[in-house]
């Protein structure tokens, strides 16, 4: 049995060490040097470690991503270089808008910060001069990192438009589609959706309507492109200030699902070291969407600071004594909520330099605990696997409306006292 358990652990250490080199190698000394910093105080149970490292590999690379590269690209005249123009802060990096076709005739690049944003002329053109801005366009898609794949809700998707998304889609990149121009169609607008999902052989859900002119529906882009792309998060967040708090609320979802799986060890959940490190890389994500300069090792003190652990433990004993709930999904409930409660409070601070008392943090966590214990509870009977905790987790947090404003925090705020 000990020979068993022995080549069982080896394995387990394999596992880990090979999770643990494939994060450790995406990071330069200094980051390696203040993440080491933290990571002493973790537990030698292998299991566990493997399994945060699984889960916070997504959250590690948003809080340490490199420069990316975004493609606006589609057919001729459905509005790319108007949304290029919505994304793009500085006046003189504007592309030329007007109604006739083929206006765009080169790719424009636009530095934004931390990652570049390009237009393209339509990859559909017609004639001679059409084929090389076809060639244009292709090749940016090529060298791009993401693609926003842009069709129009009037045109509609004919065989040159079905022909042009399979070669994109070719290209195995990551992915957004919209339909612009939404706001013509308003009648329509379902019909019209879901006729272009079953044009291009995908489901209406993985279509953004959009208008590029109005703005209608840009957030929701925002958003779609740092769930598919965590590097781009704190990218997006410091190029579009007016989407940081629905940025920060990615990481912010991330974290408190990774916080779920951690509360099921039967340590003591709040002050369990891989606790303060996921809220820490946390802290971090968020500090670069507000394009607050912070370290890493300064996110642990920060998150430590709040003294939200202590609340947590008081939390946990005070709705404890009213029985009734599983000891595994009131932790989880506390720990998803501590994260919660931080990440609201870190991008306060960031974002007004203002600190939240720790009575009103207790109010908060206290309706953020109930809430999440309320819509936990619908899930069904019985303790879930890490996995199904997770993804519960993260479903009640992105259907939930506290991801669009802060007013649920700021509401329980004024409701103290």
């Amino acid at each position: 049995m000990n020979q068993i358990e022995n080549e069982q652990n080896k394995l387990t250490q394999g596992e880990n060490q090979k999770s643990l080199q494939a994060i450790w190698g995406s990071l330069n000394p200094a980051e390696q040097k203040a993440l080491a910093s933290l990571l002493k105080g973790v537990p030698s149970d292998m299991n566990l470690m493997r399994t945060l490292l699984r889960l916070s590999a997504q959250h590690l690379r948003m809080a340490f991503g490199k420069k990316r590269r975004v493609a606006i690209v589609g057919p001729t005249n459905v509005g790319k270089s108007t949304l290029y123009n919505q994304l793009v802060l500085r006046k003189s990096d504007r592309a030329e808008v007007s109604p006739l076709p083929g206006t765009t005739r080169m790719t424009k690049e636009a530095e934004s910060d931390l990652f570049n944003v390009i237009d393209t002329p339509g990859a559909d053109a017609i004639g001679e001069a059409g084929k090389s801005q076809q060639e244009l366009a292709i090749q940016a898609a090529t060298d791009a990192d993401f693609l926003v794949i842009v069709f129009d809700a009037i045109q509609g998707i004919k065989t040159t438009e079905l022909e042009l998304f399979e070669q994109l889609s070719d290209l195995n990149k990551s992915v957004v589609v919209t339909l612009n121009k939404i706001d013509l169609v308003k009648k329509h607008r379902t019909a019209i959706l879901q006729h272009t999902a079953s044009s291009l052989n995908i489901t209406p859900e993985q279509i953004i309507p959009i208008s590029a002119n109005t703005g209608e529906n840009l957030p929701q882009l925002v958003i779609a492109i740092a769930a598919k792309e965590p590097e781009l998060i704190a990218a997006l967040g410091q190029s579009l200030p007016q989407f940081r708090w629905q940025l920060a609320w990615r990481s912010i979802a991330s974290a408190a699902s990774i916080s779920a799986v951690i509360a099921l060890t039967p340590l003591p959940v709040i002050d369990f070291a891989p606790l303060i490190i996921t809220q820490s890389v946390m802290v971090l994500g968020i500090a670069r969407i507000y394009n607050y300069k912070i370290t890493l090792g300064r996110a642990k003190e920060l998150a430590i600071t709040f003294g939200l652990g202590f609340l947590g433990r008081t939390l946990f004993y005070e709705l404890s004594k009213f029985g009734g709930l599983p000891g595994w999904l009131l932790a989880a409930a506390i720990a998803s909520s501590t994260t919660v409660v931080m990440g609201y409070a870190a991008s306060t601070w960031f974002e007004k330099g203002e600190k939240i008392s720790q009575e009103n943090l207790k109010k908060i966590m206290s309706d953020t605990t109930k809430y999440l214990l309320d819509r936990l509870k619908r899930k069904g009977d019985g303790k879930p696997g890490k996995k199904k905790l997770q993804n519960d987790i993260a479903s009640v947090l992105e259907d939930s409306p506290l991801g669009e404003t802060r007013s649920f925090f700021e509401d329980s705020q004024n409701s103290q006292g």
